[in-house]
């Protein structure tokens, strides 16, 4: 019994040894689907890329700076004349124009005055209407010999010191006029009203000089600010060859851009700071620029012509610098460092690094490398 279970089990043997010695020899591998050599890594798949050209363009050049605006004219309110402010006219913070009735003072003394000079001026044309025919008949009488010549000159000096008389009530009248027409102050100038300072019924002094109101000029407003002086030479230049534009930025707004001119360089620089002072003229129609206000101005100086540019999407960093990528020969990607020069809203200007008519990568930079293949796509991708 032994002796058959020893034979099975060394026929057994023998035929896997046999299976294995054909498997071996028919070169099979388990485990995999083809026979002969390892499967081949797939080749890198083409990433679309947007592509643009570099253009060459006429670009402005610009300086920009901090400012503040500042009103034109500021001027504080006061009367002329001393009483009762009787009425005000208008709320505080109001939009008036020139010549609008503001406020008014009681002027009751003041026209009890215009009608006493009035009635100084009747009573001194009678007197002088008196003395020039006593004159005339004076003169009758000392042509035949009948008045001595020193009662005929006291006449004519009494003619003239009535005509004189006449005179100074004329001026008196004209002087209470001018006082009955300051009870009225109204607005030398278009512009916004602060708080009143003195409610009604206030004893406004005019030796005192009361404040009544403040008025301030909006439209057109100043903003000031102050270029280094390394910059002075380029706006000299550019003020000298004619009106320098400017443009004014409200941050946080959305509105366009408020455009104006350069009105004003300051005559010295600043000794501590390098800085001097300038000073452009904008229309400020909706009035919602305040004196005060912070904003950011820009002094077009000149034009750059021939720039190179490139969107400024298109740009790369790193810790040598800036860069883009460029489509290279067979749609593949070359990088080059470039130099910054001016931008032009969402453009900038490259001076070194690239030509013109090179096709620039303009999106997708974070997935492509340099030597990575790509398919271009867009206003770039049919040019070789």
């Amino acid at each position: 019994m032994r002796t058959l279970k020893y034979g099975l089990h060394a026929s057994l043997l023998a035929i896997a040894v046999a299976a294995g010695y054909v498997v071996a020899e028919s070169g099979w591998h388990f485990g995999s689907t083809t026979a002969g050599a390892a499967p081949s890594a797939p080749a890198p798949q083409a990433m679309p890329v947007p592509v643009v050209d570099v253009v060459k363009q006429t670009i402005p050049i610009f300086l920009e700076y901090a400012g503040r605006t500042e009103a034109i004219r500021d001027v504080t309110l006061q009367a002329k004349v001393t009483g009762y402010l009787q009425q005000a006219l208008v709320p505080d913070g109001a939009d008036v124009r020139a010549g609008d009735l503001l406020y008014r003072i009681d002027a009751s003394d003041y026209q009890a005055a215009l009608d006493q000079a009035k009635a100084q001026i009747q009573r001194d044309e009678a007197s002088l209407e008196y003395l020039r025919s006593n004159l005339t008949r004076g003169n009758e009488l000392a042509s035949n010999g009948y008045l001595a010549k020193d009662g005929f000159d006291q006449r004519q000096s009494a003619m003239r010191q009535g005509e004189a008389s006449l005179a100074m009530s004329r001026a008196a009248v004209q002087t209470a006029e001018l006082n009955l027409r300051n009870t009225e102050i109204r607005a030398p100038f278009a512009g916004r009203l602060g708080r009143h300072q003195a409610p009604e019924g206030t004893l406004i002094a005019s030796s005192a000089g009361t404040p009544l109101n403040n008025l301030v000029q909006l439209s057109p407003i100043y903003v000031t600010f102050n270029p280094s002086e390394n910059e002075l030479i380029e706006i000299q230049q550019a003020f000298a060859k004619g009106a320098v534009e400017t443009e004014v930025i409200v941050p946080g707004s959305e509105d366009a851009p408020r455009r104006g001119t350069l009105t004003f360089i300051g005559n010295s620089v600043e000794r501590n700071t390098g800085t001097i002072a300038a000073r452009a003229t904008i229309e400020n129609a909706d009035l919602s620029l305040l004196p005060g206000q912070y904003v950011r101005i820009r002094l077009h100086i000149k034009e750059l012509p021939d720039a190179l540019m490139v969107p400024q999407t298109a740009l790369g960093s790193s810790q040598f610098g800036r860069y883009v990528y460029v489509i290279g020969k067979d749609n593949v990607v070359e990088q080059r460092m470039v130099s910054l020069g001016p931008e032009s809203g969402d453009m900038v200007s490259l001076t070194s690094g690239v030509n013109e008519g090179d096709r620039i990568i303009s999106g997708n930079l974070q997935k492509i490398f340099p030597g990575a293949p790509v398919q271009p796509i867009g206003e770039g991708a049919q040019k070789s």
